[in-house]
């Protein structure tokens, strides 16, 4: 994948390019500097320059006020993302920098990369006790019991990829940037920055645990660093008003701030629950905050490819001779 051309910034709220990489450094060491947002090889959304590896202009990044009375911050990581509809995210970690992952999410990593199989959240200090409950509850969510890690530990910089299990996008959150906690379905979570914590939602209303599309459990993810979490098709996302209601798919939900309302509500009129295709339930978001949608969530792919599963590999289909040999096979 090249990176010399093609690339985009943002100055005064207008929109320039497309520049050469070599045209738009100058521009980023000077005016926003850093803080500059851009766009172009392998970034998928407009991201401030400092967290752009391909651009090499640094990675500064202003502490935040500590949270909640909390001072352990997670570590500073880079990131480049790569691919289009089966995407994988390249982490590049400074000397002693860790990036935690599901078990089974790794597709390469550089010499200098330790991994490490842990039991329990690796990001708090905690005994046995409190990394068997941290398991337990990870089990319930239907994860594995065990995380990895990957640190970095030569004197040099190290790279770890994480790719994606399905077709879809990678969304890169900065926590600290969506008031340090995100609500996402359980098995949206892809890799983060060692310091952010990884534990379990429990949906409050009945109706919205049992019809909901994601049961009573729901992933959540506090910190104030870098996560990925992983959808299906193009991701769409929306900041809902003070009071402002969506309805959706109950399975196009991806991940949500805490302070949006979720509940869900009947499709309405048995003959749309019945022959309207969207089941008798759709999901209800109010505002404020925001959320993540998905096009294609993964059950309903799984879907598609079930119900189009024929005996002896579906021989021939979409062709006339296909059907014939299937008029044939049904005499036999």
């Amino acid at each position: 994948m090249t990176t010399d051309g093609n690339w985009y910034y943002i100055k005064d709220e207008e929109t320039i390019g497309p520049v050469t990489r070599d045209a738009l450094i100058p521009v980023i060491r000077s005016g926003e500097g850093p803080h500059t947002l851009v766009w172009g090889p392998g970034v998928s959304e407009w991201t401030e320059a400092r967290h752009v590896v391909a651009l090499g202009v640094g990675k500064a990044r202003p502490a935040p006020p500590p949270r909640r009375g909390k001072t352990i911050r997670a570590d500073e990581i880079d990131y480049e993302l790569y691919g289009d509809d089966m995407q994988f995210v390249e982490v590049t970690l400074d000397p002693g920098e860790v990036v935690i992952a599901e078990a089974g999410g790794m597709m390469y990593m550089t010499e200098g990369i330790q991994m490490q199989t842990v039991f329990g959240d690796p990001s708090k200090e905690q005994g046995f006790l409190g990394k068997l409950f941290d398991a337990g509850k990870r089990m319930v969510t239907g994860e594995s019991l065990f995380l990895t890690t990957f640190g970095a530990v030569s004197n040099k910089r190290e790279q770890v990829a994480f790719a994606a299990p399905y077709p879809g996008k990678i969304i890169p959150v900065h926590l600290d940037e969506v008031g340090g906690e995100l609500i996402c379905q359980k098995d949206a979570f892809l890799c983060a920055a060692k310091g952010v914590e990884i534990g379990i939602a429990f949906q409050k209303k009945i109706l919205a645990g049992l019809f909901g599309g994601e049961g009573f459990i729901l992933q959540r993810l506090r910190g104030d660093g870098l996560a990925f979490i992983h959808a299906g098709g193009t991701i769409h996302r929306m900041e809902l008003e003070s009071g402002e209601t969506l309805r959706l798919d109950t399975g196009c939900l991806v991940a949500l701030q805490p302070s949006v309302d979720y509940d869900i509500s009947m499709t309405g009129g048995i003959k749309n629950a019945v022959f309207g295709g969207e089941g008798l339930f759709m999901a209800t978001l109010r505002g404020p905050g925001t959320v993540w949608l998905q096009s294609l969530p993964f059950t309903r792919l799984a879907g598609r490819i079930l119900a189009n599963i024929k005996p002896g590999g579906g021989k021939g289909e979409g062709s006339v001779i296909g059907g014939l040999a299937n008029i044939f096979e049904s005499r036999n």
